[in-house]
């Protein structure tokens, strides 16, 4: 199989993932935070260091601001739900992934929340000034994709949280598609919530992520529940990450996650995303040569994620992603990616469109794989 599907879950893992998390599970399976016998005081260890990693990558200055998570879906609504107050009002980008905007959506229901969508262009990029114009009295949250998951498009973050500070309005990044790929420090980019998954480039297990919280902000718990200490208050504890990680961690799934940022710390996040984009420049190269195909998002020489999206004239993405997997075992995804918004955005509403994604361990010769069998693809249509 030759595995192009990086945007959704990381394939294949580092060694040493597998290995840390046999290794939990053979030697210090009990629970983290729930007794001090030595097996439990090393499951917390194991916490911690996993979140010491996470910190460091980050630019995070107290490794207990991050509290770990199933997933990014489950940072973004402990971090939307747990800010955002009745009357509130929110902005967010035209591109934003279903885990951001049903959220949202659910809170203008039930909170009487407002919403603001900052439209972009077809390639998903912002103007700075549309944001600043639509900022509002009771604007007190902007939730921005770092990348979009369809396009690839990096949305200069750093400005837009100049604009935040700016206004009193704290911002909170969707980091699912940049994290372990591209380079982040939330103290230096003005960060002040940041969702992050653990399965996709820090190569962790799926089952993982997480949530950085500014130290400044509080947040009312998604859950609530057993913490392992201060198990005499009737109310979730304050301390961090307590508060935000009520019930038992996933300590197998955490020790692969630490061993997925080390393999991530080692090869830096610079040289990962110089070596995917230089696979999305060669695959976008092959690729605008084949008659009836599309290309969507940023121009070839433009920053982008390591992701190439395309649709092909007279066949549906459905079809050709069912053609790839069969005939050419080549897995790509089809469809409409989870963010109709973005689809809107880029035109495919209607259509969708397959996305291609690379991860840390692709070659030229997959993306080679993928323009030969497009070419034969493309003349069994037009036949």
């Amino acid at each position: 199989m030759i595995y192009l599907d990086n945007a959704a879950s990381s394939w294949p893992k580092p060694a040493g993932v597998t290995e840390a998390m046999v290794r939990v599970m053979n030697e210090c399976g009990a629970n983290p935070g729930r007794g001090s016998h030595q097996m439990a005081v090393q499951a917390s260890r194991i916490l911690f260091e996993t979140r010491r990693k996470a910190a460091r990558l980050f630019g995070v200055h107290n490794p207990n601001d991050i509290s770990f998570t199933l997933n990014t879906t489950m940072a973004l609504n402990i971090a939307i739900q747990g800010f955002v107050r009745e009357g509130d009002h929110v902005l967010c980008t035209g591109i934003e992934h279903n885990s951001v905007r049903r959220p949202l959506e659910m809170l203008k229901r039930n909170r009487r929340v407002q919403i603001t969508y900052v439209q972009t262009d077809s390639t998903g990029q912002i103007r700075l000034e549309d944001v600043e114009k639509v900022i509002q009295k009771n604007t007190t949250l902007i939730v921005c994709s770092h990348s979009s998951n369809l396009l690839g498009t990096i949305l200069p973050v750093d400005k837009i949280a100049a604009i935040a500070k700016k206004h009193g309005i704290r911002l909170l990044v969707d980091a699912a598609q940049t994290a372990g790929c591209c380079s982040i420090d939330v103290e230096g980019m003005g960060i002040d919530m940041l969702a992050f998954p653990g399965h996709k480039a820090l190569l962790g297990p799926q089952g993982t992520g997480g949530l950085y919280i500014h130290p400044d902000i509080e947040l009312n718990p998604l859950l609530y529940g057993g913490t392992g200490g201060d198990s005499e208050n009737i109310d979730q504890p304050h301390i961090r990450p307590d508060r935000l990680e009520a019930g038992t961690q996933n300590t197998p799934g955490i020790a692969g996650l630490g061993a997925g940022i080390d393999y991530v710390l080692q090869e830096t996040v610079d040289k990962i995303y110089e070596k995917e984009w230089m696979l999305t420049q060669f695959l976008m190269d092959g690729l605008q040569g084949i008659n009836g195909i599309q290309i969507i998002g940023p121009k070839m020489g433009e920053a982008k994620t390591g992701i190439v999206t395309f649709r092909m004239h007279g066949a549906s993405s459905s079809e050709i992603a069912f053609m790839l997997d069969r005939n050419y075992q080549i897995a790509v995804r089809s469809g409409f990616h989870c963010t109709p918004l973005a689809h809107e955005a880029a035109g495919t509403k209607d259509t969708g469109a397959v996305r291609a994604s690379f991860g840390c361990f692709n070659t030229k010769e997959d993306a080679q794989a993928l323009v030969d069998a497009m070419k034969e693809i493309r003349h069994h249509f037009v036949k």
